[in-house]
């Protein structure tokens, strides 16, 4: 397979000294740079597969009849916050 290159990139002056003064030993500027870029790139591509997965899954849920909004699950968290404040609450004034 040929190889192919990137743009050339300019640079503050500042973050080409901080990404040197990261390098490990025997590791290149170049090599640092692939690798951000390599990273970055799967990230992006495993967030992209993660917000599909979700898309489906809502969809699913929806035409299943079994879709909760997000307004119904806050309100539910929301009350089972309140009564385990409640309940510290209690246990903390209770004589002892």
């Amino acid at each position: 397979m040929k190889t192919a290159t990137f743009p050339s990139l300019r640079v503050d002056p500042r973050l080409r000294k901080a990404a040197e003064d990261v390098l490990r030993d025997g590791e290149s500027l170049s090599g640092f740079v692939e690798q951000s870029i390599r990273t970055n790139v799967e990230r992006r591509q495993a967030q992209r597969e993660f917000i599909a997965r979700g898309l489906r899954s809502r969809d699913k849920a929806r035409r299943a009849g079994a879709y909760v909004s997000s307004r119904d699950v806050v309100k539910g968290l929301e009350k089972m916050l309140a009564s385990a404040k409640s309940r510290k609450d209690r246990k903390t004034k209770a004589p002892g």
